[in-house]
């Protein structure tokens, strides 16, 4: 199982048990009936593998009584209690190869090239894929962008000798016109079409200039994982299956490098685990003169 990536369990993200969506559109309560259908199977604890909504979810069957320990496992990065997820590290290295490719395509014809990543709002894959793939632009939800800033600085790359350009666009990037500047709330709908967006703005004010969207998807869920996923899910799981044997629950295993530790499962869910507009991270890129078309 370990090259495998993916869920094998044949579980659904659109499952609530809490809130579940009958076929006539009717949604209902159901924890109970789970509850009882775990005390038949004899399931004396549920180890939950999965994100912000999967472990609050969690939380409440936990609270109901039913033990639950969970593992953070998203692409988007984005749970609180924890410094990173597994499933990040494998779409960060699938959306840096795509943007290696399009380095190619677009030295060799002159464009523009901007690539959508997932995320939804949070910044985590298109910064850490931007950084890592050498990009010129990032645009992340953290940030609203000032679409003339971002014309700024592609001016300034174009009159050093440049003829190509990377743009990473996080999937939940928003332009100033388009929110009030703030992250939107946790669990809101994430408007489609974030890079073709960005690239209708700077088109329009860079005449004679190509510019190609690349939305990368699901490509990014799925495949083979890297050795780095595979190392950090095994250890979780590891200690997900020893704090069950020492009889705790209402836990979230989580990664600390270079350990593995225990907080409460609340703290995983209380709020999304943005990238902070003051991170070091993001002076490390502003240093190495990448745009993020906010200053």
């Amino acid at each position: 199982m370990l090259a495998q990536g993916g869920t094998m369990l044949g579980t659904t993200n659109r499952g609530d048990p809490f809130a579940y969506v009958e076929a006539d559109g009717s949604v209902k309560d159901l924890s109970q009936a789970l509850l009882a259908r775990a005390r038949e199977l004899g399931i004396e604890l549920l180890i939950t593998v999965g994100g912000d909504g999967s472990q609050e979810i969690g939380l409440k069957l936990h609270a109901l009584g039913l033990p639950v320990i969970g593992v953070p496992k998203t692409i988007d990065n984005d749970l609180d209690a924890t410094v990173e997820t597994f499933g990040f590290g494998t779409a960060v290295q699938v959306a840096t190869d795509a943007l290696d490719r399009l380095r190619t395509t677009g030295e060799s014809h002159d464009r523009i090239m901007l690539l959508e990543v997932m995320g939804r709002d949070a910044g985590w894959i298109a910064l850490h894929t931007g950084m890592a793939g050498g990009a010129d632009v990032i645009l992340v939800p953290e940030l609203a962008y000032a679409p003339e800033l971002v014309v700024r600085d592609l001016r300034k790359i174009f009159g050093a000798g440049r003829r190509s350009a990377l743009i990473v666009v996080a999937e939940g990037a928003q332009s100033r016109s388009e929110g009030d500047g703030r992250p939107k709330a946790r669990g809101a709908k994430v408007v489609a079409g974030a890079a073709q967006r960005a690239a209708d703005a700077i088109a329009a004010a860079l005449p004679g200039v190509e510019l190609r969207v690349t939305v990368l998807g699901h490509v990014q869920r799925g495949g083979v994982p890297t050795a780095h996923d595979r190392l950090l899910a095994t250890r979780l799981g590891v200690e997900a299956v020893e704090a069950a044997l020492r009889g705790e629950s209402g836990v979230l295993v989580a990664s600390y490098p270079p350990e593995i530790r225990i907080v409460p499962l609340a703290s995983a869910v209380q709020q999304v685990r943005r990238v902070d507009p003051e991170a070091q991270i993001l002076g490390h890129a502003r240093a190495l003169g990448i745009s993020f078309g906010d200053r």
